[in-house]
């Protein structure tokens, strides 16, 4: 009986933080199948997300809602600022180039990060208190339950945005050829800089929600991204469905192997799983590959 309470404790916690991967892992996807781009400063979004919501709340004493909402958009901002300013003004650049440049963008944002909230590290309290829930002898705070929520809402909302909205179609033709969906007359620009703001503000939600339960600083995004990208490149990359997966199966091994092996070995978890499917299966579990 406690080793089946200590293995459901354990997926309990590989699921909450496995949707935080997935989210970084969709951000990865949105920005990868409208232009190609491997945007490695996706995790600083989620760090960015985290501090500019604690900074809201704590600081100014905007509410929780409004504050959530608030900084959704400030992120989203943050996210069109980068693409206007590095990636919107280069002509024809190759891939190796803008992948660079977001590499550059991630120190520039950590090291903005570091100058206005220094290197302390920040709390956010619970969004609905930190009573503990017994489920089959496994502890839940109601934290986890609001990340994995929020989670299945975002997941959904892209779902209906991509299927159901003009500006969802536009980036998803841009996605299949940006050549064709420019001919038939969408600003595959705009589309580029909106997939930006879009995966931007996924990042924001992931470190908002996130933030209660294991803290934030301006260095927690480096960690994320790889993580993240680790979930992105298991679950086939450009794949949305394959990155939630991912996410979550990665979630839930590195709590097992933290709780089983050692805590030590938590974050090399994701390296690994990252290292073995580029070995051998470099489409992921949902990716599709292409005939050249």
């Amino acid at each position: 009986m406690f080793i089946y309470t200590q293995i459901l404790q354990y997926i309990f916690t590989g699921l909450t933080i496995g949707s935080i991967f997935a989210m970084v892992g969709l951000g990865f996807n949105i920005i990868y199948n409208a232009t190609d781009i491997i945007n490695l400063a996706q995790g600083e979004f989620v760090m960015i997300g985290g501090l500019v919501m604690v900074s809201l709340t704590r600081g100014l004493a905007i509410p929780m809602i409004p504050a959530f909402f608030l900084t959704i958009v400030i992120v989203g901002i943050v996210g069109i600022l980068f693409e206007r300013l590095a990636i919107n003004p280069l002509s024809n650049p190759s891939i190796i180039t803008l992948i660079i440049i977001t590499i550059g963008a991630s120190i520039v944002f950590k090291g903005l990060a570091m100058l206005i909230w220094g290197k302390d590290t920040f709390i956010l309290p619970a969004f609905s208190g930190e009573t503990p829930i017994i489920v089959g002898g496994a502890v839940v705070i109601p934290q986890s339950l609001w990340v994995l929520g929020i989670t299945i809402c975002v997941v959904v909302g892209l779902a209906l945005f991509f299927e159901k909205t003009l500006v969802g179609k536009a980036i998803r033709a841009c996605a299949t050829n940006r050549k064709a969906a420019s001919l038939m007359g969408i600003n595959v620009k705009r589309m580029v800089m909106f997939s930006f703001a879009l995966s931007a503000a996924i990042g924001a939600v992931a470190g908002i929600i996130i933030t209660p339960i294991s803290l934030m600083d301006y260095q927690r995004g480096t960690m994320l991204a790889i993580k993240g990208f680790a979930a992105a490149i298991l679950g086939g990359l450009g794949s949305g469905a394959g990155a939630v997966i991912a996410g979550f199966i990665i979630g839930v091994m590195e709590s097992m192997g933290a709780g089983f092996i050692s805590s030590g070995y938590k974050d090399a978890i994701a390296l690994i799983v990252l290292l073995l499917v580029l070995f051998f299966k470099p489409t992921g579990l949902m990716g599709r590959s292409e005939l050249r």
